[in-house]
């Protein structure tokens, strides 16, 4: 008879902690002020995460020609983007970066430059669903985070839309954009990636994901954070910096 280790089933059956849209604030908040972290820090670890996290999903030898279309909102989450792209790039990707609405703050302009440094294309007129169809492999979704709150603005309707009507597979980052953070997906339908990278514990949302991979990155939580917010993350392999879910 094999015996059952109580201790060891116990750590792995534990669940994760969902959070709500109050609680991601707060954790940031308390890594920025309490623990001070930088913006610039946790974006650049929380870009390298979903980096690996599409370059574990998605190997590179299965894109052949094809290209990554790396769409960036003016927030942390088209940050988060910019960042990914720069580290496709370093992993032999072709990322090319959709950015229709540029921040004009240090640090977002210290990213974009980085990443033209690098050769990375950054464009600003949304390419018709027919070249997305057929030139690009894949689709990262950056263009709103745990803070967005409805309508999606104007200038971001038509890449919502496109993504919601495309066949290319589709990587969001923490959140589908236009989903509600907690309740999911929005009743007239949205955006179904195939791919969701949470970023430091998955929010309500990623609950209703109905996807194929489910990441979780970011490894930069201070245990003590961990505890006050009881977020039972699971245990990075390793020396990873994300780690599967699903």
């Amino acid at each position: 008879m094999k015996i059952i280790n109580v201790a060891k089933l116990s750590r792995y059956c534990k669940m994760v902690k969902y959070l709500e849209q109050e609680e991601a604030i707060n954790i940031d908040l308390e890594l920025f002020n309490e623990y001070q972290y930088s913006v610039n820090q946790l974006m650049e670890l929380a870009g390298l995460s979903c980096a690996i996290a599409i370059a574990k999903t998605y190997p590179k030898e299965k894109f052949l020609d094809k290209s990554i279309l790396v769409c960036c909102g003016p927030g942390n989450n088209g940050g988060d983007g910019l960042v990914s792209a720069r580290h496709l790039k370093l992993f032999d990707y072709k990322p090319i970066i959709y950015y229709p609405q540029r921040t004009d703050k240090l640090l977002y302009n210290d990213l974009t430059h980085q990443c033209s440094s690098m050769s990375i294309p950054i464009i600003q007129c949304l390419p018709e669903k027919s070249t997305i169809d057929t030139q690009f492999g894949l689709i990262v979704d950056a263009l709103f985070g745990f803070s967005f709150k409805p309508p999606v603005r104007e200038t971001f309707v038509p890449i919502v839309k496109l993504m919601k009507n495309t066949e290319v597979p589709i990587a969001s980052i923490d959140i589908p954009s236009g989903w509600h953070v907690e309740h999911g997906e929005p009743e007239e339908g949205g955006i179904k990636p195939e791919l969701l990278i949470s970023l430091t514990a998955p929010k309500k949302c990623a609950q209703k994901f109905k996807g194929k991979y489910h990441y979780l990155g970011g490894r930069f939580i201070p245990p003590k954070l961990e505890e006050k917010y009881g977020l039972n993350l699971p245990k990075y392999p390793g020396t990873e910096c994300c780690v599967l879910l699903n």
